[in-house]
């Protein structure tokens, strides 16, 4: 009886304690992120974004709670990885030789690439405004003023030798600046042509002046309308040279740029390199083309186009201290979620057809 007795007990204890016991061995991994939307979106309401529900779903599947830990800046959390003070850290992070000298990656979570975000093409108004230079309106009223003149002198000289111009001065202003507008364009009127000795010698001269004025005022005009072809077509890296370009301090397109000596400057985050393009501080943007499809979509839908043509192609992973023992469970991981249908449907919430590869 008290050999029963005792394994009643026995079996009683591990019913009991077991299940405490795996409670008290489930992992909690310490995530260091960064505010990069849609991968990482930071509030109130904690982390989300596509990095943040893939790392939970990784987790997940590893039997690991993840905890996320917010860091001011992107150097900050690869520092707190390269460290060891963090189990690893997900955003944006791309995986590049010199990281993988201090850090390990996990296989690739998402494809990217650096591309080019610039302002909106302008409608026709617009282009038609745009060629209102101080130039242009300088020449447009030089010739203006070159007609006008032109046909009150003319007045002055044919006023008493042919019906048109025997008007007063002030009736004769607009037909003078006529009559001198038809002789430029026109080669004059047959019937008006001007009777005078110093009539016919300035119309002369007017004809042969009007040649190099119409010339200056056609080259202006052909000048302002290369200069804004040029400023507006964007078809290689090399294109940004003279455009006031703007990327994110220490990131691999800061990088790509600085390799090409092509001027930029540098913020420290993605909101204020974009809210600067919003504001018209800059007119160019290279950072990760996830990210400026993201913004050409939702807050820049209406002033804003993307170059679809991507500069450097590049893959983001998740960053894990050198030696991490966690790095081939997350792979292993990693392959479950793509073939069982969960990373796509990830892809498809935060992504949809906004940004695919």
């Amino acid at each position: 009886m008290r050999v029963l007795l005792s394994a009643f007990v026995a079996m009683l204890a591990s019913w009991l304690f077991v299940p405490l016991a795996t409670a008290q061995t489930t992992e909690t991994l310490t995530f260091a992120t960064v505010d990069r939307p849609p991968f990482v979106f930071l509030g109130d309401d904690g982390a989300r974004g596509f990095s943040i529900d893939l790392m939970r779903a990784i987790g997940e599947d590893l039997g690991a709670d993840i905890r996320f830990v917010p860091q001011d800046s992107f150097t900050n959390m690869l520092g707190a990885v390269e460290a060891g003070t963090v189990d690893g850290a997900i955003a944006n992070i791309s995986i590049t030789a010199s990281r993988e000298t201090v850090m390990d990656f996990s296989q690739p979570i998402f494809e990217s690439g650096i591309q080019i975000l610039l302002p909106e093409e302008p409608g026709s108004l617009a282009r038609i405004g745009g060629l209102l230079t101080r130039e242009i309106m300088t020449a447009i009223l030089i010739a203006l003023g070159l007609l006008f003149g032109g046909g009150m002198i003319m007045w002055v000289f044919e006023r008493r030798h042919q019906p048109y111009f025997d008007r007063p001065a002030k009736d004769a202003l607009f037909p003078s600046f006529w009559w001198a507008l038809n002789l430029v364009v026109n080669g004059g009127f047959e019937e008006r042509m001007p009777q005078s000795r110093p009539g016919r010698f300035f119309a002369v001269i007017l004809v042969v002046a009007s040649l190099f004025v119409v010339s200056v005022f056609v080259a202006t005009i052909t000048a302002a309308v290369t200069v804004e072809a040029l400023q507006d077509s964007v078809d290689s890296i090399n294109d940004l040279e003279g455009r006031k370009v703007g990327s994110v301090y220490g990131s691999t397109s800061a990088q790509f740029l600085t390799a090409r000596d092509i001027r930029f400057r540098d913020f420290d985050t993605p909101h204020e390199l974009l809210a600067a393009f919003q504001e018209g501080d800059i007119d160019s943007v290279v950072f990760d083309g996830p990210i400026l499809a993201y913004f050409a979509t939702n807050d820049g839908r209406h002033d804003s186009r993307l170059i679809k043509r991507v500069y450097r192609p590049e893959n983001y992973g998740i960053a894990l201290p050198t030696g991490s023992p966690w790095r081939e469970e997350i792979d292993q991981s990693l392959l479950k979620l793509r073939e069982d249908g969960t990373y796509d449907a990830l892809l498809e919430t935060w992504f949809g057809a906004t940004f695919r590869r």
